[in-house]
């Protein structure tokens, strides 16, 4: 017991996360008299957040390289609104009109990337600019009307499903064996990490918690799955963000950039002085922010199956807030990949859960901000209890 309560202390925003998540999730169940959890419900929360998720891995590199980006619904929404005009207006492939889109996005990023990394404004004042500059480009090119339809396969990238290639009849075959799979490469990755930490003499859980931790991962996994099976399957978006979450924790633990990034948000002279080039990587990191910015408008858009001139609204502070909720520290430095889509889904489970039961959207702002200020203030807590 001695050893549990040391390894969650020494992983408490982590697991404090996942308690928070399945707790709000068992309490919306109940008082939805168990609506949350029925599959068509569970494949629209994924397919309603997908974009705000997308959003929440790009702001998490942001804010761990302690800076913010205000503009990003603003740029989703520019990007939505030039993928209409490329792909309805001008008949551009959707293929083509998705990577000119992409680059917008990333051209967008670089053109803030720039004056916040090269000209030190710091980054609140300039994508508060840019927040308004695409926002007022957005209006000028749908001359404040929406544009509406896009083609059909543009369409399927956030409302579309896997085929089901096993041809299952009352339930989806494809998905239940993905779920299998992903559960045999988990128990694998897992086994394997705890091998090598023996291996250079590292302190490891014990073997009945491995066990527990295991075959809890490992029911949540094919349970989440028989839902989604139960449905229509596995949504397309949800294969782009699972791309994108594993894409996005090899770079930030296993790659020179991502511990350069954690370095700058950490201590910046300090990181300057042992030779990061930190100017650089937060140019890039501004980058990367537009890209995936546009990515989230691109989904947004084909999830509407329209481009508006108030796409993307809020879209910001929901981004920001699932960072700050699944850990991230305001201080810069913190933050994992992981934790941003627990809080994204914290902050969705929520939306939709108060919805479910009634609660008004005046009411579910308010309770959407106290709790990303108890996050904030947990975060703050435990950082002078470590200090």
């Amino acid at each position: 017991m001695e050893t549990l309560k040391q390894m969650f202390k020494n992983n408490i925003r982590e697991y404090g996360m996942v308690i928070a998540l399945v707790s709000i999730v068992i309490f919306f169940e109940i008082v939805s008299k168990g609506v949350l959890l029925q599959p068509l419900n569970v494949t629209n929360l994924i397919q309603q957040n997908s974009y705000i998720l997308i959003l929440a891995i790009g702001m998490l590199l942001v804010i761990v390289a302690f800076q913010i980006d205000l503009s990003v619904g603003s740029i989703a929404a520019f990007v939505g609104a030039v993928s209409a005009i490329l792909m309805i207006d001008h008949h551009i492939g959707v293929v083509p009109g998705i990577l000119i889109s992409l680059l917008i996005g990333g051209l967008a990023g670089a053109f803030q990337g720039y004056w916040v990394a090269y000209f030190k404004i710091p980054g609140f004042i300039v994508t508060l600019a840019g927040m308004l500059i695409f926002r007022g480009l957005t209006m000028t090119a749908l001359e404040g009307q929406s544009k509406a339809p896009f083609p059909e396969v543009f369409q399927k990238m956030s409302n579309g499903f896997i085929p089901d290639v096993l041809s299952g009849t009352s339930i989806h075959i494809t998905t239940l064996v993905v779920g299998i799979i992903l559960t045999l490469v988990y128990i694998y990755f897992e086994l394997n990490h705890r091998k090598a930490k023996q291996e250079y003499n590292f302190e490891v859980i014990p073997v009945q918690f491995l066990a527990a931790k295991l075959v809890f991962v490992g029911v949540a996994i094919n349970w989440f799955m028989y839902l989604l099976a139960s449905y229509k399957g596995i949504p397309n978006v949800l294969i782009l963000l699972f791309i994108l979450i594993v894409f996005y924790t090899f770079i930030t633990t296993k790659t020179v950039i991502g511990r350069h990034i954690y370095a700058l948000g950490g201590n910046e002279k300090a990181a300057k002085l042992s030779g990061v080039k930190t100017e650089r990587i937060v140019f890039w990191v501004f980058v990367n922010m537009g890209v995936l910015a546009a990515l989230s408008g691109l989904v947004f858009a084909a999830r509407l199956n329209a481009a508006t001139p108030k796409a993307g609204t809020g879209f910001e502070l929901d981004a920001i807030a699932a960072c700050f909720i699944g850990g991230a520290s305001t201080a810069g430095g913190i933050g994992v990949v992981m934790g941003a889509i627990i809080g994204g889904l914290v902050m969705g489970v929520m939306n939709n859960g108060m919805s479910l039961i009634g609660v008004t959207i005046d009411m579910q702002q308010t309770i959407k901000g106290l709790v990303l200020l108890l996050a904030v203030a947990f975060d703050i807590y435990t950082k002078s209890k470590q200090s």
